[in-house]
C-alpha cells in the first residue's frame, strides 16, 4: 500500500497538511508516503490520473495502483484512519 498526498504548499491549508505529514512521518513508515505539489508536472499528472478535483487530497493506493480510499478537500481525515488503509 502507498499513501499519496497532493497539496499546494502556498495555500491557506498548507500548515494543516504539513502538520499531518510531519505526524505521519514521526509515527509510521515514511517509505509508504509520497508527497506531491499539485502545481508540479508530477502533481498535475497524478491528480489527472486519479480524478482529483479538490486539494488537499490524500489517496490510499493498493500495490497495483488502484484507489483503495481517497479524501479530498479541507477536512483532513484522522491520522489513524489513513494509517489503517496504508497497512491493510
Amino acid at each position: 500500500m502507498k499513501i499519496i498526498i497532493l497539496y499546494r504548499p502556498d495555500s491557506e491549508y498548507s500548515r494543516s497538511v504539513e502538520t499531518f505529514i510531519h505526524d505521519y512521518q514521526a509515527q509510521h513508515d515514511s517509505k509508504r508516503l509520497e508527497i506531491l505539489n499539485v502545481d508540479t508536472r508530477d502533481g498535475i499528472a497524478m491528480a489527472s490520473l486519479y480524478d482529483v478535483m479538490q486539494q488537499p487530497a490524500i489517496l490510499a493506493l493498493r500495490d497495483d495502483g488502484s484507489v483503495l480510499k481517497s479524501w479530498e478537500g479541507n477536512d483532513l481525515p484522522l491520522l489513524e484512519e489513513v494509517v489503517a488503509y496504508a497497512y491493510s
